[in-house]
């Protein structure tokens, strides 16, 4: 399967940016979803790579092929680009049977395909068949109703996913009535010798005009395989509708309507629909969102088994960060149009670049805390919640103990760096001034008593030393030798564990207890920040400084 690139794609209405100079590269047989709050750009992004939006500017390649190219005027339309596109909705045809819904773009397709010689084929995989004449047998037997006698429907069926074969080569071998016969091998042993002599004839005829046939019965001359620009045959269809139902279990349901099935059936059958022509990439909009929670989950690993069963690569959009977490191999967080991170699943949440990041993956919500300090040796201290202190001892990286100095260097020169780029940018020929301007992320304090307007109250500008104490639920331990004395605000129990509110001075934190704890509310309550995960972010840029934990 191909790998997909971006480089620089950029989308924008007038000075509206969708896609913001977007660079990705998606590895082939990956799983990656696109995440991120409503309007960030996500389904545009998405959009452009399947072709059906064209970029501003940037280069997108699929595999070895340019699909996109705004400076040498490449734009491969969506129908050329061997990409499958399942949409949030079904857009199921009401009209049309289950398999008349994954048959119909099969029956449109028209290209560059292989010439084969069908009655060559489909005779060889009779033979195969009629060779294990005694497990035929079994099989067409044990297909009998309480009636005793056969179901043909059922047959048919199991004839198809035995033996890999069309619904046209199963008819053919249940009409031999193998199990009617006194004995079944002499009669397939008759049949045998016939088909393989009909190959056997075909071969001839295509030998006295210089042309063979390969061990999957395509037409080879001079060493060169054949091909034509064709439609699919009705066999070929069949065997591809066949396949992509045994893949998500839905041949039973091919004569039914849309309307006779549940929620979670037609979205299979809109899946199927979808891997039957063997896209090389299945991209997915939000495919989950209609069906209820419970469906939700059961089709998230069905989604989960389709990926590693295809081998195609997966590129799917949500806004549901549990979903994110739960199927990609990467993650594609994104903001504004801006790419904020592209890391696995557990980077993002452990290790986030910055405040979005942090803010936005994890249910419950992470804790941010204003703090400010300065170092001392290898450590901070920290004054949070007005005049509480404690130290914060950073990581230590390859040996070498942390330096705040070095790294507000690093910041700065960064900042200086992207601002000449932006001046660089705007004395070039067609630039347009960003209108949706991307901003440091404006964290939330949570309060016990909110303050009107509290949304669009303007801080006073950071400084260094003004710091943002990122602390994750589960790191927030009640006990009762905690640094901490807090008040029980709030507690909603969810089975397995328990979200609790404490408030601490005006601020009000939410912490996460594992098993059957009952919680008073108003009691007192002691509690620590615990582990080494502990984050500190820059207030000034929204950066993330470090890891470490609370001496």
């Amino acid at each position: 399967m191909p790998q997909i690139k971006l480089t620089n794609v950029t989308k924008r209405w007038g000075k509206f940016f969708g896609v913001d100079k977007l660079n990705l590269v998606i590895d082939d047989n990956s799983f990656v979803t696109l995440l991120g709050p409503s309007g960030c750009g996500k389904t545009t992004t998405l959009r452009m790579i399947a072709g059906l939006e064209t970029p501003t500017s940037g280069k997108i390649e699929i595999g070895d092929t340019v699909v996109f190219d705004s400076e040498k005027g490449i734009n491969i339309p969506a129908n050329k680009r061997k990409v499958g596109f399942l949409f949030q909705n079904y857009a199921l045809w009401p009209n049309m049977t289950v398999y008349k819904n994954i048959a119909f773009g099969l029956s449109n397709i028209s290209e560059e395909l292989p010439v084969y010689d069908f009655e060559a084929k489909t005779a060889d995989q009779i033979t195969q068949i009629l060779r294990g004449s005694v497990e035929l047998v079994e099989l067409i037997n044990g297909c009998k109703g309480k009636d005793g006698k056969i179901d043909e429907e059922k047959v048919l069926l199991k004839i198809i996913d035995t033996f890999t074969v069309s619904m046209f080569t199963a008819k053919k071998i249940f009409a031999m009535k193998l199990q009617n016969e006194e004995f079944p091998s002499e009669k397939a042993n008759s049949l045998c010798k016939e088909y393989e002599a009909k190959i056997k004839t075909i071969e001839e005829n295509y030998k006295q005009k210089g042309i063979s046939l390969n061990d999957d019965f395509a037409l080879v001359q001079n060493g060169k395989m054949l091909t034509k620009t064709r439609k699919l045959t009705s066999e070929e269809i069949d065997l591809a509708v066949r396949r992509v139902s045994r893949v998500v279990k839905i041949g039973m349901f091919m004569d039914r309507y849309p309307a006779e099935l549940s929620g979670g059936q037609q979205q299979r059958v809109a899946i199927a629909r979808t891997l039957a022509p063997e896209p090389s990439v299945l991209f997915m909009d939000e495919p989950l969102s209609n069906l209820d929670a419970k469906l939700r989950l059961e089709m998230r690993y069905e989604l989960q088994r389709l990926h590693i069963e295809t081998g195609s690569t997966f590129v799917y959009v949500t806004h549901d960060q549990l979903e994110a977490m739960t199927l990609a191999t990467k993650i594609c967080l994104i903001n504004n149009g801006v790419l904020q991170q592209y890391d696995a699943p557990l980077d993002v949440y452990n290790h986030p670049n910055n405040l979005f990041v942090a803010d936005f993956v994890g249910n419950p919500s992470i804790n941010f805390i204003d703090a400010k300090g300065e170092q001392t040796a290898d450590k901070l201290e920290l004054t949070l919640f007005g005049d509480k202190k404690l130290i914060f001892k950073p990581e230590t990286k390859n040996g070498e103990e942390f330096n705040l100095e070095k790294w507000y260097k690093t910041r700065d020169a960064d900042e200086v760096e992207t601002a000449k780029k932006l001046e660089d940018e705007s004395k070039q020929k067609g630039y347009v001034e960003k209108q949706n301007k991307d901003e440091v992320f404006k964290y939330h304090i949570a309060k016990v008593n909110e303050e009107e307007g509290f949304a669009a109250k303007k801080d006073s500008p950071a400084q260094n030393g003004d710091f943002v104490l990122a602390v994750r639920p589960e790191f927030i331990k009640l006990t009762e030798n905690g640094k901490f004395d807090g008040e029980i605000r709030g507690a909603l129990p969810t089975g397995m564990e328990s979200t609790i509110k404490i408030s601490i001075g005006e601020f009000l934190l939410t912490s996460v207890v594992f098993g059957g704890v009952t919680f008073k509310i108003g009691s007192s309550q002691k509690f620590d920040f615990t582990g080494n995960d502990l984050m500190l972010f820059d207030r000034k840029s929204g950066k993330l400084i470090t890891h470490g934990k609370i001496e």
